[in-house]
């Protein structure tokens, strides 16, 4: 923390440059696997660098002093600096204390769940018109492997609205069934995907699968969240086309693209995000 102690109390480091400072410290926490506990969708690591937007804004009406200027002004713009310090520093705290004080629910995990559905529809759309683009070779592999993917997103996202209207036990265990189940779907279309020859027909299949791959980890995700040791280590089990092995045939950039249109977030924090999810999935065995 002192990194970020020296650059806040330099008269000259720019708002650029804390907000620099904040999200690489974020980061640097993350890839240490740093955990604080989950809020919503994401971890507190993730919060905490979302301070740096608000930081930004605040640094942004109120900079720090020059030293050039008049002494009374000067008094009353370091007054006013020092406001904004204790400000950001008590919103950091705050976050700090999000998971003693609330924490991610079956029925917050579900809606966003439903949230989900009209990029989730979309990705699938998406799939199921690319086989046309394909070489006349590559169509049907890639056909058949995607062909449950309308099914395994439509009964998904029906889970977890009948979870909204009667939340149960039953109901999510069907849940992680489900979420497991898709996501070995598309991680096994992923791989099929890669042993197509044609490079025009390759990257068009791997284009068309990056959406869904993206979303389908973003609610393991919010499933894991709220998931018990036992409930993880069985859909652990059953998921044996691990990330780990996809991962290198996906594009984190476009996942981050997709996180941060989702949930209307700056970019640097979504890569932040997806980095998160996919260390947290990795770490819980799939």
């Amino acid at each position: 923390m002192n990194l970020l102690a020296n650059a806040w109390n330099n008269p000259k480091t720019s708002a650029a440059g804390l907000l620099i400072a904040i999200v690489t410290i974020a980061e640097t926490l993350s890839q240490q696997g740093v955990n604080l506990g989950k809020v919503g969708s994401g971890t507190v690591v993730t919060l905490i660098g979302a301070v740096a937007t608000v930081l930004l804004g605040l640094l942004a009406r109120d900079p720090a002093p020059d030293s050039t200027e008049p002494s009374s002004t000067g008094l009353a713009s370091k007054a006013a600096h020092a406001t904004v310090k204790i400000g950001v520093w008590a919103l950091i705290a705050l976050l700090l204390q999000l998971p003693v004080l609330s924490g991610c629910s079956g029925v917050s995990v579900a809606q966003d769940i439903v949230n989900w559905t009209p990029a989730l529809q979309s990705a699938v759309a998406t799939v199921d018109s690319t086989a046309a683009l394909l070489a006349p070779a590559d169509a049907p592999i890639f056909a058949a492997a995607t062909v449950g993917f309308d099914t395994a997103s439509n009964l998904l996202v029906n889970q977890a609205k009948a979870y909204l209207a009667n939340p149960s036990a039953s109901v999510l265990a069907q849940i992680q069934t489900q979420v497991v189940t898709f996501q070995q779907q598309v991680n096994s279309a992923v791989l099929q995907a890669v042993k197509i020859v044609d490079s025009a027909s390759q990257k068009h299949a791997l284009a068309a699968l990056q959406g869904v791959a993206t979303i389908v980890s973003a609610l393991l995700a919010l499933v894991q969240s709220i998931s018990t040791k036992t409930a993880l280590a069985q859909m652990a089990v059953a998921s044996t086309v691990k990330l780990a092995t996809v991962r290198p045939s996906l594009n984190r950039e476009l996942s981050a693209q997709i996180v941060a249109a989702h949930y209307a977030e700056p970019l640097a924090l979504a890569r932040i995000q997806v980095s998160t999810t996919e260390r947290a999935l990795t770490q819980s065995g799939f």
